[in-house]
């Protein structure tokens, strides 16, 4: 690798990289922070989001003709609020994710080579893409199909199914920003097969343990049933799949180049 140079044409030294690791961790806390408090501001809006998917009128339910009947519940007299504090964190983090993206990409960009440079700068601009799209795919794809499942699964008719608010939350939280987060793998081994750490031959030989490692990541996010995991690591490997994809065609542009 190249070595990161100061404006004033020196090299940096191992404490110089602290501090700009530094200001890139606080300007991306900060940027977090504000949208985070936009979050505490717009408590309404927030939570008809947030709370969408637990309602007979979330629009997938509409589509498959699903009908869920969820009442939450509270039962922690703080729960609420720290609910709302986790609810405005978690948009802090999805809303100011292209901004962290980019402060990352200004701290390691130095320390590439020119042609690393435009390998990895296409993989950080698409990672934002993915990032919305794993968010998307456990909101209205994951979310809605474990809870309808388990809504509507009852070892007793006199049993009554009554969710609680913090229950709501982890279940939410997994599905939705762990996803998201997941789904930066593509864009991971966009950049690792650019700078020739892994190859299409490579990936498509693993994939039987990619299969074994999916299901281990899901069982991790989704910890506690067995359907949840199922439901996300059929996505998961998908996105298995389309990394090979991707590593298939920017190994066919390097060879044009």
């Amino acid at each position: 690798m190249a070595s990161e140079k100061r404006s004033s044409g020196g090299e940096m030294s191992f404490w110089d990289h602290l501090e700009e690791l530094r200001w890139t961790i606080f300007r991306s806390v900060i940027a977090v922070c504000i949208f985070c408090a936009l979050g505490l501001a717009f408590r309404g809006p927030l939570f008809d989001i947030v709370l969408w998917p637990s309602k007979p009128d979330f629009i997938v339910y509409k589509w498959l003709g699903w009908s869920i009947d969820m009442s939450l519940i509270n039962v922690d007299i703080s729960a609420q609020f720290f609910t709302h504090l986790k609810a405005a964190l978690a948009a802090g983090v999805v809303l100011a994710f292209p901004y962290i993206v980019f402060e990352v990409w200004k701290f390691v960009a130095p320390a590439l080579y020119e042609n690393e440079k435009k390998a990895v700068r296409a993989a950080f601009i698409m990672s934002s893409g993915f990032f919305y799209l794993g968010v998307l795919v456990g909101y209205f794809f994951v979310l809605p199909v474990c809870l309808q499942f388990f809504m509507n699964y009852t070892v007793s008719p006199d049993i009554a199914n009554t969710i609680t608010l913090s229950s709501y939350m982890s279940m939410f939280t997994s599905m939705s920003l762990l996803i998201g987060i997941v789904f930066e793998f593509p864009t991971v081994i966009s950049v690792l097969s650019r700078l020739g750490v892994v190859s299409r031959q490579m990936l498509r030989k693993g994939r039987r343990y990619a299969f074994v490692g999916v299901l281990i990541l899901s069982a991790l996010i989704t910890p506690s049933d067995p359907f949840s995991m199922l439901v996300l690591a059929a996505p998961l490997y998908l996105l298995y799949e389309l990394s090979i994809l991707l590593c298939r065609k920017e190994q066919v542009e390097d060879d044009i180049d």
